[in-house]
């Protein structure tokens, strides 16, 4: 039987270039002593698929396919072109493009959404979220549409049966980190983004790493449940100038707060300024002990009780009474994932994109015009 927990470290791909003598002695060995692993291997097919795209306006012919695949390879076998890729958590080894010919290829279906020169600028950019559950579709179509070259993810939860209404998991997750289970699947879609996981979530001992190893974020998406962590980590972005995505899951309410360009704005659009007005060590001790029912008062001024669905409404009052957690829906989850994505694409790009609270709301977009 696997030990799940044991395993929740493996999230970094391993790569096998064949062409220089020590990985292909390596990979050998891998393959010797774990014959259950299964290999991939449509090379052949990617080269041809970069040929067609390289020469958009010729239909090549097999002959010319051929030819332009043997001189890329410049005569070695197919087998040692590009990298072969390991994924220790599902013993899946893929053979695929070298790093930039892969995400030329990957992301080709972008163009002309997103220009050559954009894609240069994204891939330099580094995003972090904190919160995998709203977090893992926004993470997951930022690593689809590629629009960074790192991921940082945290959460301290695990994926467990009743988070399966909104977080595209299987049952074998169960029991795994949600920040690693996101990192799988990104690295499966795309082993050359860097991801990034700190699997006890954002805190004290952390936040600085979080926020500035190996160079500062350059988007903080925060999706977490916590009150303090909702807090601390936004005056953390402000003190560094960097803007902060948030998407509620309800009436697709999306917040953007450009601390990038304006370093002085009250955080949460000043809707906590007596827990901002206070010293770090009375915000810390005040935060620690909030009771169940403050927190939910803070949430309601966060979010703004006008700004609630009815049926959001009704959960606030039924919680912990007939259900212990927010209710969020696929459907609301995966709107998210899309708005979160596509703003902080055009943040990260320069385009103009103002602070404030913006609402995407079916409901009201998509009705009878006689209830008008």
């Amino acid at each position: 039987m696997t030990n799940q927990r044991q395993e929740t470290i493996d999230y970094k791909p391993i790569f096998f270039r064949l062409r220089h003598e020590n990985e292909r002695q390596a990979f050998d060995e891998l393959l010797r002593q774990n014959p259950e692993i299964r290999l991939y291997d449509t090379i052949k097919e990617q080269l041809g698929e970069l040929a067609r795209i390289s020469f958009p306006g010729r239909t090549l012919s097999e002959h010319e396919l051929n030819a332009l695949i043997f001189d890329w390879t410049k005569g070695f076998p197919l087998e040692t072109y590009g990298v072969w890729v390991y994924f220790p958590w599902n013993r899946n080894c893929v053979h695929l493009l070298e790093k930039e010919e892969f995400v030329k290829l990957r992301t080709n279906r972008n163009v002309y959404k997103i220009d050559f020169d954009q894609v240069d600028i994204l891939r330099t950019k580094k995003i972090g979220i904190i919160g995998l559950s709203v977090g893992q579709s926004i993470a997951l179509t930022m690593a689809m549409e590629r629009v960074c070259g790192e991921i940082r993810l945290a959460d301290f939860d695990e994926i467990e049966l009743s988070n399966m209404n909104r977080i595209r998991v299987g049952v074998q997750d169960l029991g795994v980190n949600k920040a690693i289970v996101a990192a799988r699947q990104i690295a499966e879609m795309d082993p050359f983004i860097n991801v990034v996981c700190y699997t006890l979530g954002v805190n004290d001992g952390n936040i600085d790493d979080f926020f500035q190893k190996d160079g500062k974020i350059d988007v903080l998406v925060e999706e977490c449940d916590s009150i303090d962590v909702k807090i601390f980590s936004r005056l953390k972005a402000r003190s560094l100038n960097v803007p902060v995505v948030m998407d509620t899951n309800d009436r697709g309410m999306l917040d953007v707060e450009r601390f990038d360009r304006e370093p002085d704005r009250p955080i949460l659009h000043g809707t906590v300024e007596d827990l901002e007005r206070l010293p770090t060590e009375q915000l810390v001790q005040k935060l620690r002990n909030l009771t169940i029912g403050e927190k939910v008062n803070y949430l309601s001024n966060i979010i703004g009780i006008q700004n609630v669905s009815k049926e959001m409404l009704r959960s606030l009052e039924e919680l912990n009474k007939t259900i212990v957690g927010w209710p969020q829906l696929a459907s609301a989850v995966v709107l998210g994932g899309a708005m979160v994505t596509d703003t902080c694409r055009r943040i990260l790009l320069g385009e103009p994109v103002p602070s404030g609270r913006y609402f995407v709301d079916f409901e009201e977009l998509i009705r009878d015009p006689a209830s008008y």
